[in-house]
Formats: structure tokens, C-alpha cells, sequence
């Protein structure tokens, strides 16, 4: 940690020497040096800070459910929030901070229910296109969490709410920008003790009541950032961000033998992340921007012997620990110096660590490397016309898996297992009108299997695969925008063909499942979004999803998860200047649970509402119903979801 410290001291005091004393930079509370883009490129779509609080999202997952062709999901043994983009999971769609990558080093995943969004400008994701500057393993896109950054001298926002489940919200934001620097630190709790089940719920001997039992989680968060900007095109800054959380997970309630109850809770589940980015500008043609990271991620997992979580006397009983971290950085060079063309250079390392044992086994350490080199180009043809193509290559190093024979007691060396990648897109972007643009692109992308894919026993239920190929996948998307004062509508249509599809394969007569390359599959599909505000007091909003996958080589192995058809919609009506009221809904088709189709749950519909009225400039409160119809549903078989459950919040905001 102290090498990382003082390598991040160094690399920070080496801009002055090269920054232009241009004080006509502008900052806006949008942290711009945690943006990873390229021009109107590909297919991204954005949740900001303001849709955030509009629908009372808290965390990543609830926040990204407004945007079409996403999917909220859930591992629901693991109490923990995912999304699906076009069919992918975040395996394929990796989750970076101000382009950071966060994803656990083991599988590739993060529960996104853990990252809350109080300190959070807005959310970008990527689908199916995806910029060289996020490097590796975007296979089907990638989701960016830009942070807040301070544009006034002063600046708190503060809020405090409850919850149904005796849940509690409360978070601050300070920030400050005096002269060429700033600063931004913010504090966030949220918590609960349950989720509260519909009255529809057939209660259980496992579950007796409507409150679902071991369901609470906890998750309170520290970030700062310091920023110091020179000039116009300079900018140089450090930031910290620190989440410590506990999760219960509760028990299957469903109708499957064959599932095993799971009595787990984590005492903790702790990231923290530093990191360092600076753009530099030289002249008028030339920009350098440089990221370097230290990430970490610890937890422990307890498995108990019942539900009164006291015991751990059976076998499947026992307390894991994972001790992981990641090393790296990349840079980003751009040149205009060809007229009509603007030339990205990139460059990505990356060091994976995991360490890992079960109570008082030895511990089994896995380590990874991953090198990425990729080549842009912004080619405006004319006036309205632009073209985007890229190239990136990427390698994977296995440096360190290691296997432990319990009977034996000896840890020993899982095979080797290199992988790399040729990836390579093209984009266009054509202006019809002033109000209407066309967008279309092709993308091969890859994905290597991650450590769990390859080495994971999965607690004795699986067998590992350390000869996984990468995954790979030709991704087609085409979409219009018509945008107007009061109206806008954005139609999209998009094909995925997927090659060497890493899939969790079950044995059901052997109850044991097994990560492999299943063959050739299809993600295909369509959706639509539209926003139209017909009078100055009301804006309507709508988004509809459709998504066919099959699985071509095996088509009786089938994909989970992701429902057919999904809609979204809202209605915000400004009743005066002060009182807002906020309807939304949403549906979801059925979705499969098993990839042999045993376990499935059935289509839901959920309505919300909220109210919010500013008692003062400053100062703003709201209540809300969500799930208003109590409706009895669950993303994932045996696992129900919250029934009605209430919420109050009060918001207190200056800026000045």
C-alpha cells in the first residue's frame, strides 16, 4: 500500500510542469475526467443524478431499471442487485467509478445493491459498443459511475429519510471550489432490518410472517476527491472512496428439492479505492490523460447451521474469506493533428489478486494479469457525417491458481491457462436533420473467463474448468433519435451473435453444475423509448424492451434471468411551482430461473408514487409508495420480492 501511495505522490506533482496557466477552465458538478467516451459513438445511455432522485433510487441497479433493454436482477441466495444489458450480465459488462474498474478480481461481478449514488453525477452504460478506454472483457458494453464534483464555493446536500423494513437514508455531500481548486467529500448510510412481503405471500413454516427473515443489509460510505485546475485543458486530482457493508441472506422459499437452503450472512463486505486521473493539454492538438488505481475488496461469508444462525457444527457449515485487490492503470493520448481526424491512443494494465480460504484450511491465492493496447479514430467526413473505427488487442497472464485437496490437505497448481484477443469496431453517427440523428455499428469483443469461472468448486456443487475459452461475440446495433423541444423518441434494434458462450451448465442428476464454452448462441431484439411533454406541467416517459436469446449449439441449455418483454413508464405532474407527484410503473414477462427451465417465476406489474414539495429554495420533502398494488412477485424463483413498502425523505440543498 505504501508503494501505491507514494507512487500516486509522485505521478500527481508531475503535471505542474507541464500545465497552462489558462484560468478559463469551467467545472460543472459533473466530474468530466471520470467520463470515458468518444464522441456521439455507439449505444450509451445515461441515468442522471436528478432521475436518480426523481424515482427514489438508492443504489446502481434500481438506478439504471429506467433505461431500456436493462434488466434488474438479483442472485438472490447472495442477497445481492445485478443488471442484465441486452442480455448480457455484468461479467460481460464490467462496472468501473470514473472509469475505474471495481468488479470483484475473482468472478467479475459486484453486487450493485452495495453501490449506493448519493456521491453519483450520473451513470453511463455502453451497449454493445464500447470505448478503448475501458479496456478488456466489454464484451457487451459497460457501466460507468461518474462522481460529483463541486462548480460553486459552497455546497451542501444533505437528506434524511425512513423506510419500510425500519430502513433509514441519510448522506452528505460538502463540496468547494475556490479559485483553480476543489474539493468534494461526501457521507452516506442506508440500511435496513427487513424487506416487507406482500400480504399475498403464502407464509411458511420457513417463513412465518411478512417479514422476510435474514434480509437486512447495511452500507455506510466515505469518498473525497481533491482537485487542483490549471487551465482550460488541465486538470489533475486525487480520490478516495471507502464502503464498509454487512448483508443477511435469506433462505429459498420455493418448491425445488433440489435446492439446497442456504443459511449465510456477511458480517462484512468492504471496498476501498484510490485512485489518481489527470488530463493534461499540450497546445491545441494534443491531450494526455492518465489513470492509476489501487482497489480492494474483503469479505467474509458465515454459513450456519439453521435459521438461528448460531451454530456451525454440519458440514456444509463454515466461515470463507476472500482478501482481494487489483493494481493498475492506463492513458489515454489524443491528437488532432490530421485535419479531420481525431486519433486515440490507449493503453490498460491491470493486476487481479485473490486470496481466499475456509476456516482454518490454508489460503489459496489466484493472480491474473490483463494488457490492453487499443487504437481510435474520430474521421469526420463532413459536417454530419462521422465514422469511428477501433482496434484493441488484449492478453491475459495467469500468473498464480491454485487447488486444495481437502482429504489430503495439499495445495498444488491448477494448469496454466493464457488467453488473448484481437477486438475491432466501426461506428457511424449521420445528422438527418437538426432534430434527427442515425446511429449504427458493429463490434467483435471478447471476454476472458474469470477465476471463478475457470477454478471454482462452488462450494461442492461444481466442478472446475481452468481449459474455458474467451467468450466472444459480433454485436450489431442500429438506432434513430428524433429529439425535439417536446418530444423525443429513440427506436434501437441490435444483434448479438456470441461464439464459445461461457455458460453455467446443470447435471441434475448429479446436482453438480460446471462453467463451459456451450457453442454459438443469439441475443436479438428491440426496444424503444420516448419522452414527451405536452403541456409546461407534465412530462411522460416510456421505455419497451424486447429480447429473444437462444442458444444455437445447445439449445437445451437455456438462458436465465432476463425476461422477453419490459416496459417502463412515468408521469411527472407539476402541480405549481413547489408540489410534484410522480407515477411509474413497470412490467416484466416471465423469466426462467435454471438453464433446464425447472424453476421459473411468473410476469409482474408494479406501480409507484411520489410526492415531493419544496418548503423553502433550499429545503425539500417527499414521500412514496412503491410497489402500491402489494403485488406478490420475485425476479428469481423462490426468492419473493418487497411487497408495499413506504418511504419520507427530507432534502436540504445550497449552493452558492
Amino acid at each position: 500500500m505504501k508503494r501505491i501511495t507514494f507512487f500516486l505522490i509522485y505521478i500527481f506533482t508531475i503535471p505542474y510542469c507541464f500545465s497552462q496557466q489558462d484560468t478559463t477552465a469551467v467545472i460543472s458538478g459533473i466530474y468530466t475526467l471520470g467520463e470515458v467516451v468518444i464522441s456521439e459513438s455507439g449505444d450509451r445511455s445515461t441515468v442522471t443524478a436528478e432521475e436518480m432522485e426523481k424515482y427514489n433510487s438508492t443504489n446502481t441497479a434500481s438506478s439504471l431499471k429506467i433505461l431500456p433493454s436493462i434488466v434488474l436482477g438479483t442472485f438472490a441466495s447472495r442477497n445481492e442487485s445485478t443488471v442484465y444489458v441486452r442480455g448480457f450480465d455484468i461479467r460481460s459488462v464490467p462496472v468501473f467509478i470514473d472509469g475505474i474498474p471495481v468488479y470483484v478480481p475473482y468472478d467479475g461481478y459486484v453486487d450493485l445493491g452495495r453501490f449506493t449514488v448519493s456521491d453519483i453525477s450520473r451513470i453511463d452504460v455502453s451497449k454493445g459498443f464500447a470505448p478503448a478506454g475501458y479496456g478488456a472483457n466489454t464484451l457487451g458494453g459497460a457501466i460507468n459511475l461518474v462522481s460529483k464534483r463541486p462548480s460553486h464555493g459552497m455546497e451542501i446536500r444533505a437528506f434524511t429519510g425512513i423506510m419500510s423494513g425500519k430502513g433509514l437514508n441519510s448522506g452528505i455531500n460538502l463540496g468547494s471550489r475556490r479559485g483553480k481548486f476543489y474539493i468534494q467529500a461526501g457521507l452516506s448510510y442506508l440500511g435496513k432490518e427487513y424487506v416487507p412481503l406482500s400480504m399475498s405471500f403464502q407464509t411458511s413454516t420457513y417463513e412465518p410472517d411478512h417479514r422476510l427473515d435474514n434480509s437486512g443489509t447495511r452500507d455506510a460510505k466515505f469518498s473525497i476527491k481533491l482537485g487542483y485546475v490549471p487551465g482550460s485543458k488541465s486538470e489533475y486530482s486525487i480520490n478516495y472512496i471507502y464502503s464498509h457493508s454487512s448483508k443477511e441472506s435469506p433462505v429459498y422459499l420455493g418448491n425445488d428439492p433440489n435446492v439446497r437452503s442456504r443459511y449465510w450472512e456477511w458480517p462484512y463486505w468492504d471496498k476501498q479505492s484510490i485512485y489518481y486521473i489527470s488530463q493534461t493539454g499540450f497546445g491545441d492538438k494534443y491531450r494526455l490523460k492518465l489513470r492509476a488505481y489501487f482497489d480492494s475488496f474483503r469479505n467474509e461469508l458465515r454459513s450456519f447451521d439453521d435459521g438461528g444462525h448460531t451454530t456451525q457444527s454440519r458440514n456444509y457449515s463454515f466461515n470463507s474469506f476472500y482478501d482481494d485487490y487489483t493494481v493498475g492503470g492506463n492513458l489515454e493520448f489524443s491528437s488532432d493533428v490530421f485535419r479531420n481526424n481525431q486519433l486515440l491512443f490507449s493503453a490498460h494494465f491491470k493486476n487481479d489478486n485473490h486470496s481466499e480460504h475456509y476456516n482454518i484450511e490454508p489460503v489459496r491465492h489466484f493472480a491474473d494479469n490483463t494488457w490492453s493496447a487499443g487504437i481510435e479514430d474520430i474521421y469526420r467526413i463532413t459536417s454530419k457525417l462521422k465514422i469511428i473505427p477501433s482496434v484493441t488487442y488484449n492478453f491475459r497472464q495467469d500468473l498464480r491458481a491454485e487447488d486444495y485437496d481437502a482429504g489430503n490437505r495439499l495445495v498444488s497448481d491448477f494448469p496454466d491457462n493464457n488467453s488473448k484477443s484481437l477486438n475491432a469496431q466501426l461506428a457511424a453517427y449521420l445528422g438527418l436533420s437538426k432534430s434527427s440523428w442515425l446511429n449504427a455499428f458493429i463490434a467483435y469483443k471478447s471476454r476472458f473467463a474469470t477465476m471463478k469461472d475457470r477454478y471454482s468448486y462452488r462450494l461442492g456443487t461444481g466442478i472446475p474448468n481452468p481449459d474455458l475459452k474467451p467468450e466472444d461475440a459480433i454485436n450489431l446495433g442500429l438506432s434513430y433519435k428524433y429529439s425535439r423541444p417536446k418530444l423525443s423518441v429513440q427506436p434501437e434494434i441490435f444483434y448479438s451473435n456470441l461464439f464459445n458462450t461461457i455458460q453455467l451448465v446443470n447435471y441434475s442428476e448429479y446436482d453438480l453444475t460446471q462453467m463451459q464454452n456451450t457453442g454459438e448462441s443469439v441475443f436479438s431484439g428491440a426496444d424503444i423509448s420516448a419522452d414527451y411533454s405536452p403541456f409546461s406541467f407534465l412530462d411522460l416517459y416510456a421505455a419497451y424492451s424486447f429480447i429473444k436469446r437462444k442458444n444455437l449449439s445447445n439449445p437445451g441449455i437455456l438462458f436465465t434471468d432476463v425476461p422477453e418483454h419490459r416496459v417502463f413508464a412515468s408521469a411527472e405532474v407539476n402541480i405549481g411551482t413547489k408540489l410534484k407527484v410522480i407515477l411509474s410503473g413497470e412490467y416484466n414477462s416471465r423469466r426462467i430461473s435454471s438453464t433446464d427451465g425447472s424453476r421459473r417465476v411468473p410476469g409482474y406489474a408494479l406501480g409507484n408514487v411520489r410526492i415531493s414539495y419544496e418548503f423553502l429554495n433550499y429545503l425539500q420533502g417527499e414521500a412514496g409508495v412503491n410497489n402500491i398494488m402489494d403485488t406478490n412477485y420475485a425476479l428469481q424463483e423462490g426468492y419473493p420480492e418487497a411487497g408495499r413498502n413506504f418511504y419520507i425523505t427530507l432534502r436540504f440543498n445550497i449552493e452558492k
